[in-house]
């Protein structure tokens, strides 16, 4: 398995707790641990980054590999290279760009899960940590493991209760995951704090235009609060399809069955932009365990500051904008259901693609809404947002232009995916291990 922590941001003891974590499921389980950090960090975290996983102890069974950029980008290259693809300069920039991207930094790290001929990827972030249970971490690998890559039927056993279709039974267990407990997963506590008709707008944007408003309430009233406040007391597991409102990606793993077909979207710049595979899972029928082992999740200090904060806010009318599309996309997949499964229940890619490219032709009229009204209510809002509402309306065009190039540049990755696994399967690490 690969257990993996992509960061950009000082997170020591996230590094040492994530660790402590691969150590278990090596003890637990008797499986083969790839810890795999993928540090975009500056050089002086990236050393104390290096420093700490230097000093871990000795674990029979895990294997650590810290990559800088420079040795992503080399793998990345040969991969590239390998699978003779076209415009490798594109999709190395789709794969590892300048920007922040949460799809692409995953996507590395399931291209490099495939290089070390793992069998699942399980994924954490560096802004959450694990909680605990008379003293001792309560890690998700626990049920991840317990289930994932096996038959549903077999799955029964382990889980607290079944809710799955008998038809579903033989399929396999394609993803295990659970929420986060703590500070909200988007940060808008300050806009919440300031006007809360205002914050419900706000959120409420990333609903389909054509919503009721009563359904919109229901959204935002459970919009990026995850598992709520309540601390672990117990297990309580489901084998059931697996709700994407009802997990998060700093605590999910997904069999390779899944993420060696279809990848997630390499976005910069957008929030969300990595949660594509839990919609497409679900909508496949592919069966799934939702157990109850939250992260805990917490706001590093950096949002906080004017620049992070711009950044920040971009992103999130980013994911606003982008969500034209994902919502056209994911109606195509729930009304196309078991259809986008083979007939050896894997996931079919080309009919992923097409589903995205069929949604680049939509008319940009709701987007260009959404703008008008972010841009008023962050005007409302005044002080910084006011400011941010400037530079948005500087790059209305550009931003638009984006939302759709970024569902374009994920159809071709989509489309590339299969010989670019390949192609990492055959390169290996071959020296660049960290």
């Amino acid at each position: 398995m690969c257990l993996t922590l992509p960061t950009n941001r000082a997170c020591a003891a996230t590094l040492a707790a994530t660790a402590a974590e691969a150590a278990h499921a090596a003890r637990a389980f008797g499986t083969e641990v790839r810890l795999l950090v993928l540090d975009s960090a500056t050089e002086a975290v990236r050393a104390e980054h290096a420093r700490v996983l230097a000093a871990l102890p000795a674990t029979p069974g895990v294997t650590v590999h810290h990559l800088d950029e420079a040795r992503q980008r080399e793998l990345l290259r040969r991969m590239i290279r390998n699978a003779g693809l076209a415009e490798p300069e594109r999709l190395r920039g789709l794969l590892l760009p300048d920007a922040v991207s949460y799809g692409a930094c995953t996507d590395r790290a399931f291209l490099l899960a495939a290089a070390l001929g793992c069998r699942s990827v399980h994924r954490r972030d560096s802004d959450s940590r694990y909680q605990t249970l008379d003293g001792q971490p309560v890690f998700p690998v626990h049920h991840e493991l317990a289930s994932l890559g096996g038959p549903a039927a077999s799955a029964s056993a382990a889980v607290t209760r079944t809710r799955l279709d008998p038809a579903h039974a033989n399929r396999p267990v394609s993803l295990a995951g659970a929420s986060f407990i703590g500070a909200p997963s988007v940060d808008l506590a300050e806009m919440e704090r300031l006007d809360a008709a205002v914050y419900h707008e706000v959120v409420g944007l990333w609903a389909p235009g054509g919503w009721p408003e009563e359904r919109k309430r229901a959204l935002v009233a459970e919009s990026f609060r995850g598992a709520g406040t309540d601390p672990f007391t117990g297990d309580d597991t489901t084998l059931t399809l697996v709700d994407p409102m009802r997990v998060d990606m700093c605590n999910i793993a997904f069999d390779r069955e899944v993420y060696e077909r279809v990848p997630l979207p390499p976005a910069t710049d957008t929030i969300g932009s990595d949660y594509f595979l839990l919609h497409l899972v679900h909508d496949a029928t592919l069966p799934g365990v939702l157990h109850n082992r939250h992260i805990e999740n917490f706001h590093t200090p950096e949002r906080r500051t004017d620049t992070g904060f711009l950044a920040y806010q971009t992103r999130f009318v980013k994911f606003l904008l982008s969500m034209l599309y994902f919502h056209a996309v994911y109606d195509a997949l729930a009304e196309a259901g078991p259809a986008l499964l083979d007939a050896d229940d894997r996931l079919r890619p080309e009919a992923v693609s097409a589903l995205l490219r069929a949604s680049t032709g939509l008319d940009r009229a709701e987007n260009h809404w959404r703008l008008d009204r972010v841009d008023t209510c962050y005007r409302k809002l005044g002080g910084r947002y006011a400011h941010v509402a400037d530079l948005l309306a500087d790059r209305r065009e550009t931003l638009l232009d984006e939302a759709r190039r970024d569902i374009e540049d994920f159809a071709l990755l989509v489309d590339v995916w299969d010989p670019l696994m390949r192609a990492a399967r055959d390169t290996g690490f071959g020296g660049a291990e960290g």
